[in-house]
């Protein structure tokens, strides 16, 4: 009883420092694995020992492996491959096989076995997608050719990788390799991909039919469902002779929205999310940096030395050179590289796993681990300046650009502006108040009833579309929530929220900790100026600006406050929303609102 009363004290405390770690990366822009794997390093054995690899850590830590490794697998979109299928194609092998090549043969330089080489070489050859859209909503790439071509390359790659890795764990675990073993460890990897295809494509589509007919209207049913589907999966590839996260894997390929009724599946993907990836997978990474040994620095600084630089070069050199055949250039091969230099879960898995079955030692285990934390460090670094570059020669190619405007709100102020914006681009309101709807379709405005706040409701407004969100209620707050589900999962660029007061809740480093500016770069109250227009006592005008200016200073210039700065339009008629992080240029025009009382 004593001992369990200490595992679940044990427990708390990982569970803490991974909550912990987490979120002080992410204040600096990193995925949450990285603060994990490091506070692991720091509070486990290796270092000041806060933290015990107990029976009951190690169980929830492989449960993690599963329920994660399902995760990615279900991030998994077909579409996106299909976008980008050669050009990915082509750099998923050169940011794969190159690094894998002088990983494999560093380490056999280094007199390591050939196991040991391969595993190695797998684990550089992999490629993080743990925060590919936070890089990319920050750095305005979300839109470009690069971006597509990186996520599609990163998916090849990661599949690429555990498929290999599935294959050497099976050939590892053989007593003898001759001819006769090689044809049936050949023939049961062909047949777990056959039976597990199939399922997935066949009768798991017709499982998800029936349930949506079905009277079951309980998530739990379906999560236990998830999870039963999950380890049957893992089960045929324990049978094949695979490692159980490959089985993991390709359940999660297949176990997609749409085999679900659409009213649960917004609670059943929360649920999941916080299960694996809020709970189990972070006492993996944690539990993950109990073993490794900062000592490397000291005993074997040149081999982690060796093995970081070869990563790095690899994938981005490798990227560049297999990308040449696609026509795009090669300049973009090394940017599209950098975007995938980054390793992560995928990489520490498989460094994890030949650590426990002896394949590779705690010495090489802790130089991937540092591995996978410099390289991914590297990322937004590196990608800033390869697009850059990029764009300083003209060279960053935009796909089908975003061009909507979504506002929160139907009211006098959000109509005039959307009377100004919706002759240059698609612009659609949402509001749950049926009348200001109604008076809004009256205009010839595209307007959608109801509440911001569910998906269902926004997945109306083709957010795929939209390039500009702008919250126009007077609720501050409101306007916050809205815009963040914005921006998280619809990954819309451009955020913009009026705030009523600074005293709303809403301030300076919440906005910013979301990307939002402030509309009309102050605090408004609204409701005034909406009486203001239903009473006529404002003035529609504009001025052209001088010479270049913040929109801060500039309003700055009118002191009465009698004003509202609407929007900014360009020298080649672009309109765009007057908000705080705003610059006007000379020759810009700002169109306002100026009150007569």
């Amino acid at each position: 009883m004593e001992e369990f009363h200490i595992n679940i004290l044990n427990i708390s405390a990982v569970l803490l420092s991974a909550y912990l770690g987490g979120v002080l990366i992410r204040k600096i822009g990193y995925p949450a694995i990285l603060g994990e794997l490091l506070i692991g390093i720091v509070l486990g054995p290796a270092v000041f020992g806060l933290l015990e690899y107990t029976e009951s850590i190690k169980v929830l830590a492989e449960i993690g492996i599963v329920l994660l490794m399902v995760y990615i697998g279900m991030e998994i979109d077909f579409h996106d491959l299909k976008k980008a299928s050669w050009p990915g194609l082509l750099a998923a092998l050169g940011g794969f096989f190159v690094p894998f090549v002088l990983g494999y043969f560093t380490v056999i330089w280094y007199g390591g076995t050939p196991m040991a080489g391969l595993f190695v070489a797998i684990a550089i050859g992999v490629t993080s997608l743990a925060t590919k859209s936070r890089i990319l909503i920050d750095l305005k790439l979300l839109n470009t050719r690069i971006a597509l071509v990186m996520m599609a390359g990163a998916l090849i790659s990661d599949t690429l990788a555990l498929v290999i890795f599935s294959g050497i764990t099976n050939f590892a675990e053989s007593s003898s390799v001759n001819l006769r073993e090689l044809f049936l460890i050949s023939g049961k990897i062909i047949l777990f991909f056959g039976v597990t295809i199939s399922v997935g494509i066949f009768l798991l589509p017709r499982l998800g039919r029936y349930l949506v007919k079905s009277t079951i209207n309980n998530s739990t049913a379906y999560f236990t469902m998830i999870l039963i589907v999950t380890f049957g999966y893992c089960e045929l590839a324990e049978l094949a002779g695979m490692h159980s996260i490959l089985g993991a894997f390709m359940a999660g390929l297949f176990l997609k929205d749409n085999l679900f009724p659409k009213n649960i599946t917004k609670e059943l993907n929360k649920a999941f999310y916080d299960v694996s990836i809020g709970f189990m997978a972070p006492i993996f990474f944690v539990s993950a940096g109990f073993f490794v040994d900062p000592t490397v620095f000291k005993t074997d600084l040149l081999l982690l030395f060796i093995i970081t630089t070869l990563a790095i070069v690899g994938k981005i050199a490798g990227t560049a050179l297999f990308y040449l055949p696609s026509g795009n250039g090669w300049r973009e091969g090394i940017t599209i590289g950098t975007g995938m230099n980054g390793r992560g879960a995928v990489e520490i898995i498989i460094a994890g796993i030949g650590l426990e079955m002896g394949i590779i030692d705690k010495t090489i285990f802790s130089i991937l681990v540092f591995m996978a934390i410099f390289t991914t460090l590297t990322v937004p670094v590196l990608l800033n300046w390869t697009s850059k570059w990029l764009r300083r020669r003209g060279e960053l190619v935009y796909l089908e650009k975003r061009n909507g405007l979504l506002i929160l709100g139907v009211n006098p102020v959000s109509l005039l502006m959307a009377k100004y914006v919706s002759k240059k681009m698609p612009v659609t309101l949402v509001d749950n108040n049926r009348e200001m709807v109604a008076l809004a379709e009256r205009m010839n405005f595209k307007c959608i009833y109801g509440n911001a706040l569910d998906e269902d409701i926004i997945t109306e407004s083709n957010p795929g579309n939209i390039d500009t969100f702008v919250g126009l209620t007077p609720n501050s707050q409101v306007n916050l929530l809205v815009g963040r589900l914005m921006h998280e999962s619809f990954l819309i660029p451009n955020m913009y929220v009026a705030v009523a007061t600074t005293k709303s809740g809403v301030g300076t480093d919440v906005l910013k900790k979301f990307s939002v500016s402030t509309l009309f770069a102050k605090p408004v109250r609204l409701d005034t100026w909406f009486h203001l227009i239903e009473d006529q006592k404002v003035k529609e005008t504009y001025e052209i600006v001088n010479k270049e200016i913040s929109c801060s200073l500039w309003v700055e210039k009118y002191a009465d406050n009698n004003i509202l700065p609407l929007l900014v339009e360009t020298e080649n008629g672009t309109l765009k929303p007057f908000h705080s992080g705003g610059q006007l240029m000379a020759g810009e025009k700002v169109i306002f609102l100026r009150s007569r009382e």
